[in-house]
């Protein structure tokens, strides 16, 4: 395995074996996202699980020191994935100590999240069947608090991840223990795995697995170094918008800018400037140059500059010609001009070079496959 880390950033690509052409006929992606965005050399090792498992290959895996959180990007063969998922966790669940664990982004875990995502001939039930199967067996086998999200939720009210994943890490003693928690009863507990706070779950935290659509993980990079502005363009921005209380407890909620997203401010420390973080659950409601622009006009009001954007993970390639479009001149439609275009118009080269062909699902699958 050749790994290259850019130690200003902690970035790690990894060269996985060839995918032969048949494996092509029906492939999920799985995205799971580890509490470890540091240690370069446990990254290694949890990664490192997955390598060699024919039938699959991983595309990307993106560490941020801020966030203490690692992308790993998996893709190929239905079974493949998935037993490269379980191994993934299984390792990482050995590796990872959430009880010395400090992050800004929210987790419940070793391994915080782990969605499926279908791709080509697969549909969200191949993806539901895939992640209820997973859950079950890391709950057994691995003996972890498992939770499942998304499509796969058992029930209604585990369907976002955010309510999952309210209270984080520290709030979860409580939750299982029947202490004090903002949880109702359909949230609280795991649907495999211990339902009490043992020393393993003390250990590894919670894990989520579940089945979506593509999400682009999408951050706008602010210049500012504390986050003032990036909050309140966070607020603003995303779909939730404001929660406005009034003295007496009365409140009303203001709803925000953006269709079908997440976003929060968060400091980057390593860099000097700030970051809206942002989800983008849905590119053909939101696409990135409707984020990017959104947050550049607020900070605009504020006098602050958007020197550029971030992309965690992979994305599609329809995501990228839609943003291309935008920025390219009119009536371009060579498929690498409008990617340039939304490249240099996004300003997803500031912090580190985007190299399309690694970025993008399909050209990285492409690649995969020359190998």
């Amino acid at each position: 395995m050749h790994y290259t880390v850019d130690s200003s950033i902690l970035r790690v690509n990894i060269q996985s074996p060839p995918l032969e052409p048949r494996f092509m006929e029906a492939i999920v992606e799985c995205v799971p996202n580890i509490s470890e965005g540091r240690d370069s050399e446990k990254i290694k090792r949890i990664t490192q699980a997955v390598y060699g498992i024919e039938g699959c290959a991983v595309l990307g895996v993106e560490p941020d020191s801020d966030y203490n959180r690692t992308v790993i990007t998996i893709a190929g063969e239905p079974q493949a994935v998935k037993e490269a998922a379980f191994l993934l966790i299984q390792k990482a669940t050995e590796e990872i100590d959430m009880t010395v664990h400090q992050g800004e982004h929210p987790r419940l875990g070793a391994v915080d999240v782990c969605p499926f995502v279908p791709l080509k001939g697969m549909n969200m039930n191949d993806c539901v069947a895939l992640a209820r199967s997973l859950a079950q067996r890391v709950g057994e086998e691995c003996n972890v608090p498992t939770y499942l999200y998304g499509a796969a939720a058992l029930n209604e009210d585990k369907n976002l991840l955010s309510t999952i994943r309210k209270g984080q890490y520290e709030g979860l003693e409580a939750r299982l223990n029947g202490g004090e928690t903002s949880h109702v009863e359909a949230t609280r507990f795991p649907d495999f795995g211990p339902m009490d706070w043992s020393e393993g779950a003390k250990r590894s935290g919670g894990i989520t697995i579940g089945a979506r659509s593509i999400l682009v993980a999408y951050n706008v990079n602010i210049d500012e170094p504390d986050a003032v502005v990036a909050k309140k363009i966070g607020s603003l921005v995303r779909s939730t918008g404001r929660l406005i209380k009034q003295n007496d407890g009365r409140k009303i909620r203001i709803s925000g800018m953006l269709p079908m997203v997440q976003g929060m401010g968060v400091s980057l420390e390593a860099h000097g400037i700030s970051q809206v973080s942002m989800n983008l659950r849905d590119v053909d409601q939101c696409p990135m140059h409707f984020a990017y622009e959104a947050c550049k006009t607020i900070a605009a009001d504020h006098g602050i500059d958007v020197p550029g954007s971030e992309l965690v993970g992979l994305v599609p390639l329809k995501a990228m010609l839609e943003s291309g479009k935008w920025y390219a001149d009119e009536g371009v439609t060579d498929e690498h001009i409008l990617v340039e275009a939304a490249i240099k118009g996004l300003g997803l080269s500031q912090l580190e070079q985007f190299i399309p062909q690694k970025r993008i699902i399909e050209w990285a699958l492409l690649e995969a496959v020359k190998q």
